[in-house]
């Protein structure tokens, strides 16, 4: 059986749960950024911020596509220690968004839910997104013990 309210809060569930293991990277430094862009098909934008903060913690990779602003960004710049670090999910209309996004994008009819993901510190990351994917590797020390 199909809950449609599920099906439709799938999307912000997702962004919340990416915002969770992102609370836990407060103390992670930005291993590496990359930025892939297409002028032809939006769908194609991809930003991937890599995060580390050593053998005893799992690596952290935030995969960012169908970009719709990605601000600055300047890939090469890393590694780099993260002050702060969050994800927030942004409705699609009617819905209001957090006032902090109010004038972030204008917003039409056609435009989806998204990701914002905000990384500060010295090199910091500002991206709105309609897809959103976290993961988290073991950390070396329990990828050293074979199961």
């Amino acid at each position: 059986m199909t809950d449609e309210y599920r099906a439709g809060s799938a999307f912000k569930n997702r962004c919340a749960n990416a915002a969770l293991t992102l609370e836990s990277c407060t103390e992670y430094s930005i291993d590496r950024v990359s930025l892939a862009e297409s002028s032809e098909n939006r769908k194609e934008n991809v930003l991937d911020v890599w995060l580390r903060e050593g053998p005893h913690k799992p690596d952290v990779l935030i995969s960012l596509s169908n970009l719709y602003s990605v601000r600055p960004c300047e890939p090469g710049l890393a590694p780099t220690f993260i002050d702060g670090i969050s994800l927030i999910h942004l409705p699609a209309l009617p819905s209001p968004w957090p006032a902090e996004a109010v004038g972030r994008l204008d917003r039409t009819e056609d435009l989806p839910e998204l990701a914002w993901l905000r990384i500060s510190g010295p090199l910091d990351i500002d991206a709105l997104a309609a897809i959103v994917t976290v993961y988290q590797a073991q950390s070396d020390d329990a990828a050293s013990v074979l199961q």
